[in-house]
């Protein structure tokens, strides 16, 4: 589900069992990621397939980016893994407003 930025912010913030789902790449996340935000490079093909059927599908995933495309493509597959709850971040970092660390 796609979700505009304050919306994803609301939805997290009201939500109980939440994790924050980062699928850029290494280079990406060291320019900055959103605050406890767990990364996952949606780039590494099967081990990114790998480390997602090893999370715990009971929480809610708050999905992103660079710009919302690749965080679009990881809630599709998380969902055809059987997570029921993937939100993607729209527009991802590139229109963030929000802390960064």
């Amino acid at each position: 589900m796609n979700l505009s930025q304050e919306d994803w912010v609301a939805q997290l913030e009201s939500d109980e069992n939440v994790v924050i789902l980062d699928v850029r790449t290494e280079d990406e996340v060291n320019e900055g990621m959103i605050p406890n935000a767990i990364n996952i490079d949606i780039h590494k093909g099967q081990d990114f397939i790998t480390e997602i059927e090893a999370l715990d599908k009971s929480k809610k995933y708050y999905v992103y980016c660079r710009s919302g495309a690749r965080s679009g493509k990881a809630c599709e597959i998380m969902n055809e893994l059987g997570f029921e709850y993937a939100y993607n971040l729209l527009g991802g970092m590139l229109e963030w407003d929000g802390e960064i660390e």
